[in-house]
């Protein structure tokens, strides 16, 4: 299968990136960025660097006829693009709205009209605090998370008009990488105090591939349901 990364610089995309290179199941990994994206450090014994394809765009707005090429016969997307919710208050939150939801609809609507193949998968990932029901009253930052939250409901409409296409969001707590221990420790007191469980990038990204490779369980993916997957493929291997 042909897989789309967006965001392909970023943090969990590199890691999806790294481990895609190695899965079988998957013979062409589309690395959607906006800067040249370089092959990942660490990669298992088996990785298939040929694999890799770079598209560089401008925004996530607007796609050349060489992007659009590069996204037919595409059997799913992984997309991580947004602005995070510590760096929202850098910039004006019209900006961060087109960033998060505005490039992610138009990003879908650009693949689905370059032929991708049937079913084709959209993983959009989003966070444990975003909100979709707007008559919630949130204490903080609700403007960012109920428009994250808006943007999980329109990702979902669009790929229920859409002939082929299916769709889950991710909504991962906070995500931690190896030999980071003080975000861990900072993970497992966010999980005693507000009940919302961590996941390292690792697994974060081996059950996020293993939803756009099998179909997905559900809808939305929480943090718990990450982590149990997570534990469950641990399990089972």
């Amino acid at each position: 299968m042909k897989l789309i990364i967006s965001g392909a610089t970023g943090f969990v995309a590199k890691e999806v990136i790294r481990q895609s290179l190695s899965r079988p199941e998957i013979s062409t990994v589309v690395a959607l960025a906006r800067k040249p994206v370089s092959v990942p450090e660490q990669l298992a014994e088996n990785a298939d660097t040929s694999k890799l394809r770079t598209v560089i765009v401008e925004d996530y707005e607007h796609y050349s006829g060489e992007a659009r090429k590069e996204f037919a016969g595409a059997a799913a997307c992984i997309w991580t693009v947004a602005i995070t919710p510590s760096k929202s208050r850098m910039y004006d939150f019209e900006e961060v709205k087109r960033v998060c939801q505005t490039w992610t609809l138009e990003g879908l609507k650009a693949m689905h009209e370059s032929g991708v193949s049937k079913p084709f998968r959209f993983l959009y990932m989003s966070g444990a605090a975003a909100e979709r029901d707007h008559t919630q009253n949130l204490r903080w930052q609700s403007e960012y998370r109920h428009m994250r939250g808006e943007t999980e409901n329109r990702v979902l409409a669009l790929a229920s008009e859409l002939d082929g296409v299916e769709a889950s969001v991710a909504k991962p707590g906070l995500i931690t990488a190896p030999g980071e221990i003080l975000k861990s420790i900072v993970g497992a007191m966010v999980q005693w105090t507000m009940g919302i469980s961590s996941i390292g990038v690792v697994d974060l990204v081996a059950v996020m591939l293993d939803q756009v490779i099998n179909g997905f369980e559900k809808d939305p993916l929480m943090p718990e349901d990450l982590v149990r997957i997570a534990r469950d493929k641990q399990h089972d291997s």
